[in-house]
């Protein structure tokens, strides 16, 4: 069976989703949609408004035939190691093409833009160096060790999807993947668009319109599954998490902090200073926040944080190429399922249909940031969730 594969949050699945997914397998002709989809955080360091099997059931009923979880250890990463988890469960599971949303829309400047990279790496790294030196970010180091080799001059890369479509393409080539890379141009609403203004629109203003109770703009901009749960499930958000967050930080010493994955150069220090003088999540990270930490990779930190994520937990899978230690099935259609039977015996990883502890390190820190994620809930309703994570995927 001929598959497209996609990378995906769906957090939530809106409209401009479903049109990636009828575009994308125009594109291909494909026999099988399979999405690569986030769990239950994603990959700016928020909690999905909704859990991820209400996302998976919204997935297949869009048109996906296969949703397969990507690792909460590669889904809250910045975008390169995000990538290239991703892409490598694609191999694994032999997927032929991969389309991605790009605001360009067009694959040659994404490719002229790799061989630029390649050409002229050891300038790149030694640029990047320098700038990360001077205090900056690393996305913005990044972006200015770009424009000094002229890779912005093919690209614009301070666009989030095309920065996500440049980290696929590297990723592919790094792991030496055989999937065929494509994008298809984003319509309408932009990434960080604020306001609903049609019936495709951006999933942070979706998100931001359903907390100010503009359920009606809501309306016109998401399929009607989605809307249903939004109506029924239990909703998060990070001002819902920040009471356990702030108990977190008040009550561990600044050397526990410092083993928490991605908190680096001293940064622990700011979390203990400002923790005590916030009321809220958006106070605190505008209180830490600073040129050389972005707002997004505050938010992984604190994510990491929550789940409690070790540097020497996690520190080995990270180093070097990351691998696909398994490949987790959150649910399927019959064609899903006709797919998986077509690859299964090539298959060189395990495929879990179910996650159980003690399985592989990496499943039991998905299952304790599903605990996390899932710990705001009343508890009866969050024994509820949890046993979801040991069940079978959600077939249909």
């Amino acid at each position: 069976m001929h598959a497209c594969g996609l990378i995906v949050e769906y957090n939530p699945l809106h409209n401009g989703h479903v049109y990636h997914i009828q575009q994308a397998q125009k594109l291909t002709g494909c026999d099988a949609m399979i999405a690569i989809m986030s769990g239950n955080f994603t990959q700016r360091g928020e909690p999905a408004i909704l859990d991820k099997f209400s996302r998976t059931q919204a997935a297949l009923a869009a048109g996906i035939d296969l949703v397969v979880e990507l690792p909460f250890l590669y889904a809250v990463q910045h975008a390169d190691l995000f990538a290239a988890g991703a892409v490598s469960i694609l191999q694994a599971l032999q997927v032929d093409q991969l389309v991605f949303g790009s605001e360009e829309g067009s694959i040659e400047p994404f490719q002229q833009a790799l061989a630029v990279q390649e050409e002229h790496q050891a300038a790149h790294a030694h640029e990047l160096k320098m700038q990360l030196e001077l205090g900056l970010s690393f996305p913005e180091a990044n972006r200015k060790a770009y424009e000094a080799i002229g890779l912005e001059s093919s690209l614009d890369l301070t666009s989030p999807n095309n920065i996500l479509g440049f980290a696929y393409l590297k990723a592919v080539g790094k792991l030496g993947a055989s999937v065929h890379v494509d994008t298809i141009k984003r319509v309408q609403a932009g990434y960080h668009e604020q306001s609903i203004s049609g019936p495709i629109a951006s999933a942070t203003s979706i998100r931001s319109a359903w907390q100010d109770k503009k359920k009606q703009e809501v309306k016109k901009a998401v399929p009607d599954v989605t809307l249903a749960s939004l109506e029924t499930e239990n909703l998060h958000s990070w001002e819902a998490y920040f009471p356990l967050l702030r108990y977190l930080i008040l009550t561990r010493s600044a050397e526990m902090l410092r083993n928490i994955q991605g908190m680096e150069e001293g940064l622990e220090y700011r979390f203990k200073k400002y923790i005590a003088q916030s009321t809220s999540f958006q106070q605190f990270l505008s209180l830490i926040k600073t040129k050389r930490y972005t707002w997004t990779r505050l938010q992984r930190v604190c994510v990491h944080l929550l789940c409690n994520t070790q540097k020497p937990t996690v520190g080995p899978f990270l180093q070097g190429a990351p691998y696909t230690p398994y490949i987790r099935v959150l649910g399927m259609t019959k064609k899903g399922q006709a797919f998986l039977a077509s690859r299964k015996k090539q298959l060189e990883v395990p495929l879990y249909t179910q996650l159980k502890d003690g399985m592989h390190p990496i499943a039991d820190l998905e299952l304790q940031a599903s605990d996390a994620y899932y710990s705001i809930l009343a508890p009866k309703t969050a024994a509820d969730a949890r046993r979801q994570e040991i069940s079978p995927p959600i077939f249909t």
